[in-house]
Order: structure tokens, then C-alpha cells, then sequence
């Protein structure tokens, strides 16, 4: 069995960086047309493009809100529900907006769900939009400086072109990958979706550095060898993460902890896809050519 896995991947390994490289091209695609169709690579919730945020205390569940609220005012809505921690127990209900003053939500609200509000069960939230775009415009910044400094690490510790290339596209595929199903199932982009793309950053390079280690070490086994060992450790790395996080976001009643453990599951997919197909396949094509050169 081994065997014939070697030899399958020995034939296929330029198919298999192919691959991962058509699914970027793929995943640059969405985040272009959505930007030239809404201005913006991702759609951003309030806590980004600033609005208003109102919380409802109450154990009931108020059904179908969002679609009333929709309707009345035109303006996208976004309302989630609030539970008590372990439990199905209802503790109120969060209202976000971006054009709406909460001063027309809280009477709209009173009349849709038939409760007077006041300070004990109701309270209002607003972010400015020019602050929330300060927010997203720093979030950018911090992501792309930690791109960066990532990259020089990386090149101080292989100081090798092309395999340090290979391991820093693998981590830009992956997070272009990730915000473009995001796109693509109309998730909102928040503050905490930023950290959490900047752990899944940290992440994919973790395991494309193992990889690419463990293939450079020539004194160790054969080339196939290797590969197998490195694949043995990181996929395991991967399998506990997803599981660890698929508990938490089942368990978790927060929505940005939910929004971090998602973000970061999708993340973990393509991870593996670019870790063994692209980044395994494109450093096997190197080395094998440097092998023959030499």
C-alpha cells in the first residue's frame, strides 16, 4: 500500500501542486468580483463599517424579526439570539444595523415585539462609521505586517528561495481561500474574524514548516520517507485542531467565538490542501531538479 502511494504521488505530484494553484486562481476570482460589484473584497459587520448594535433581554425568542425588520426599514439586518452558557435557555436577542439610529429601533422594536424597553431589558450600541473604518483599516495593517514579518522569518530560517516561497504562497492561498468561501456563503467579516485569520496564518505556516524541514533534511531516509513522516505529524496536528474546534463552536453561545472557530476550521481544510498538494508537490519538483543538476 505504501508503496503504491509513493508511486501515485511520485507520477501525480505535478497535478497535485496544480491543483491547489486552479483553487486560488478560483478563490482571487470571488474576492475580485465582489469587490467590483459591492466596493469592498468582503461584506463587514458594524463592528467594521460602524452602526448600531441593540440587545433585547428577555427569554423570549422573537421569530422571524430579522425579516420584519427588513422589511419595514429596506436596510440589512443582522439579529442573533443570546443563551445562557450550556444551556438552550434564551437571555435576549442582539439587533445590528448600519443606517438605523437607535433611537427609530428601539420604537420600531417596541412595536414589532410588543414590549415597552427601558434601561432594565434594552440597551443601544453605536459605532461610528468613519471608527469602524479606522478598525478594519488598522486590522489590515496588523495582518499584513504579521504577513510580512512572517515572510522574513522564513527566509532567515530555510535562507533557500525557492522552498521559502513556496511555504509563504501556501499561507497567502490558504487565507485567500478562506475569505473567499466566506464571500461566497455571505459571512460577515468582524473584528474577531481578523484575529482569527491571523491565527490561521500562524497555523498554516506551522505545518508547511514542518513539511518543508523535514524534505530538506537529506540524511534521513529517503525522499518518500520523509514526506510520510512530516504527513503523519501534521495531519494529526490538523485532525486534533478541527475537532477541538468543532466542539467549541457546537458549545459556544458567543457569536464571535463561533465566527473564530469557523473561520479557522475553513482554514484548516485548505491548509491541508495546500500543505500536501502544492507545497509537497512544487518542493518535490525542486528538489528532484536539484538532485539531477547536481
Amino acid at each position: 500500500m505504501k508503496q503504491q502511494f509513493q508511486e501515485l504521488y511520485y507520477k501525480h505530484y505535478k497535478k497535485l501542486f496544480l491543483i491547489p494553484l486552479l483553487i486560488v486562481i478560483l478563490a482571487l476570482s470571488v474576492l475580485v468580483w465582489n469587490y467590483s460589484t459591492t466596493g469592498d473584497i468582503m461584506a463587514k459587520d458594524v463592528s467594521l463599517k460602524g452602526g448600531t448594535t441593540a440587545t433585547i433581554y428577555s427569554d423570549i425568542a422573537f421569530e422571524n424579526l430579522e425579516g420584519i425588520l427588513e422589511e419595514r426599514f429596506g436596510e440589512d439586518f443582522t439579529v442573533r439570539e443570546l443563551k445562557e452558557f450550556g444551556s438552550d435557555k434564551y437571555i435576549g436577542t442582539v439587533v445590528e444595523v448600519s443606517n438605523i439610529n437607535g433611537d427609530d429601533l428601539k420604537v420600531a422594536l417596541e412595536e414589532i415585539i410588543g414590549l415597552t424597553l427601558n434601561e432594565e431589558n434594552f440597551s443601544v450600541e453605536f459605532v461610528g462609521g468613519s471608527l469602524g473604518e479606522s478598525f478594519y483599516k488598522q486590522m489590515a495593517i496588523a495582518l499584513v505586517l504579521a504577513y510580512i514579518f512572517m515572510a522574513i522569518v522564513v527566509f532567515i530560517a530555510f535562507r533557500i528561495p525557492v522552498p521559502s516561497f513556496i511555504v509563504i504562497f501556501a499561507a497567502f492561498g490558504d487565507m485567500l481561500c478562506t475569505l473567499a468561501v466566506m464571500d461566497l456563503f455571505g459571512m460577515k467579516l468582524s473584528t474577531a474574524g481578523i484575529a482569527a485569520i491571523l491565527l490561521l496564518i500562524g497555523y498554516s505556516v506551522d505545518t508547511d514548516i514542518l513539511l518543508t524541514t523535514k524534505l530538506l533534511r537529506r540524511g534521513e531516509g529517503t525522499l518518500f520517507t520523509r514526506l510520510i513522516e512530516s504527513m503523519k505529524t501534521g495531519l494529526t496536528m490538523t485532525a486534533t485542531s478541527f475537532v477541538a474546534l468543532g466542539i467549541g463552536y457546537l458549545l459556544a453561545n458567543s457569536l464571535v467565538l463561533k465566527q473564530m472557530f469557523l473561520i479557522i476550521m475553513i482554514g484548516l481544510v485548505f491548509d491541508v490542501i495546500m500543505t500536501y498538494g502544492m507545497n509537497a508537490g512544487m518542493l518535490i519538483w525542486y528538489l528532484k531538479r536539484r538532485k539531477v543538476e547536481e
